[in-house]
């Protein structure tokens, strides 16, 4: 069986759980080893895990980054974790779950900052990387072992290593034939993991797996699978595809086909980002309208900057609200010309609150673009306001950019003061 050690990166034939040349046991065995090549790296609890370096007094307690006592959980550590603790949880869930825990704002601007240091090194070593978010991306090394003098594999180890000992963070690493096997792997062995799935025992290992680990299965979907007598992998598996595709269309093959371990998807580097977005929780729930529209606008505001800085214009603006009982509504509308400025967002925005906001209770409110074209491509399409609104914008980011973001703040970005 092909060995691999994740300390002294030796390779060979390898027979026993321990590396022959220097005895660790972080030894990785398989028979596919040396002839996989698409990977999935995720960080381990990132943000979390940033704050522990930059804090040292903080590694042996645990740490939660995330709002305040309204907000949720955005990631924790494996101490946390141990109590019960998880992403997107209520916080005053997790504090009671944990109630020593340290709590620690996020800070984004540092989070990617180190997401774009430990890119950089996977773009170094080949240029089909896709990043899923600051945390994670997909990698295919196919022709890249002359370069590196070495398998996918012994470069991975290489590279996790690195990242360790440079950047001071951990990341787990999944090797399998495709991107969806990939990802599964990263996160059998959390944290500092290095896992394999192969291609001979693929369909083996998901058959008894749930088919919520499936990508696109939520609850509803769950909920509609198991009512059809499907609950496992196996069960998807061992289901006609045609009937697969009576019952749910193109969405019941995809199932089938991953059910038995196949995903044709590249690794694409170009994929465009399909929606940007912010949000924000209230100290206390809100029901006016003119409230909600203090908190409103610096979402937008946020979120328009965001696609100036990466170029693209949206075409749908999308509200999200959630109730006092946290129940999220979410509502969308399509612009008559795509708009990467906070002024059109937030006037598109502010009319759907107003249909929607009818005296009720809410906790958390948010605004998003989505349905992205390429701003240079778009220009002539875009109105006049638009136009006049992107000149001042513009100007506000280059100010912000230089004298930091509290340097031009609006008045009604003022009165908003009282989220998380």
């Amino acid at each position: 069986m092909n060995g691999l050690c994740r300390d002294c990166l030796w390779t060979g034939a390898a027979s026993g759980p321990r590396c022959p040349r220097c005895g660790s046991p972080r030894l990785v065995r398989h028979d596919e080893l040396d002839r996989l090549v698409m990977a999935h790296l995720d960080c381990d609890a990132f943000y979390a895990s940033v704050e522990k370096r930059d804090r040292p007094e903080l590694r042996d307690q645990p740490v939660i980054v995330g709002g305040g006592r309204r907000g949720v959980v955005s990631t924790c550590c494996y101490i946390a974790r141990i109590s019960g603790v998880r992403s997107a949880m209520p916080m005053f869930k997790a504090l009671k779950l944990c109630p020593g825990a340290v709590v620690i704002p996020p800070d984004f601007t540092k989070y990617r900052t180190e997401s774009r240091r430990i890119m950089d090194r996977l773009a170094a070593l080949t240029p089909l990387v896709q990043p899923l978010s600051l945390d994670e991306a997909w990698i295919d090394l196919s022709g890249c072992e002359r370069l590196h003098g070495g398998s996918a594999a012994w470069v991975l180890a290489r590279l996790q290593a690195q990242i360790e000992a440079e950047i001071g963070l951990t990341v787990s690493i999944g090797l399998a034939p495709n991107k969806f096997l990939a990802k599964i792997a990263s996160e059998l062995d959390k944290p500092r993991g290095f896992s394999v799935i192969g291609a001979a025992e693929a369909q083996g290992f998901l058959a008894p797996r749930p088919v919520t680990i499936l990508p696109g299965v939520g609850p509803a979907l769950a909920a509609a699978l198991a009512q059809a007598g499907l609950r496992t992998i196996g069960d998807l598996a061992n289901t006609d595809p045609k009937r697969m595709i009576k019952t749910w269309g193109a969405q019941g093959l995809r199932l089938s086909q991953l059910a038995h371990g196949q995903d044709s998807r590249v690794v694409d580097p170009d994929q465009a980002r399909k929606s940007i977005s912010a949000e924000t929780t209230f100290n206390d729930d809100l029901r006016d309208i003119e409230p909600l529209e203090d908190r409103l606008w610096p979402l937008c505001e946020r979120v328009a900057s965001t696609a100036r800085r990466e170029g693209v214009a949206g075409r749908v603006a999308t509200l999200k609200l959630k109730t006092a009982d946290f129940r999220t509504v979410t509502r969308r509308r399509t612009l008559s010309a795509p708009t990467q400025t906070g002024k059109v967002l937030f006037g598109i925005v502010r009319e759907m609150l107003a249909e929607e906001a009818k005296g009720a209770a809410y906790r958390l409110i948010g605004a998003g673009l989505s349905d992205f074209v390429d701003a240079a491509e778009g220009l002539d399409f875009f109105a006049d306001a638009e136009r006049r609104a992107r000149r001042s914008e513009t100007a506000v980011d280059a100010l912000r950019s230089k004298f930091g973001a509290g340097a031009v703040v609006s008045g009604r970005a003022l009165k908003s003061d009282g989220g998380d």
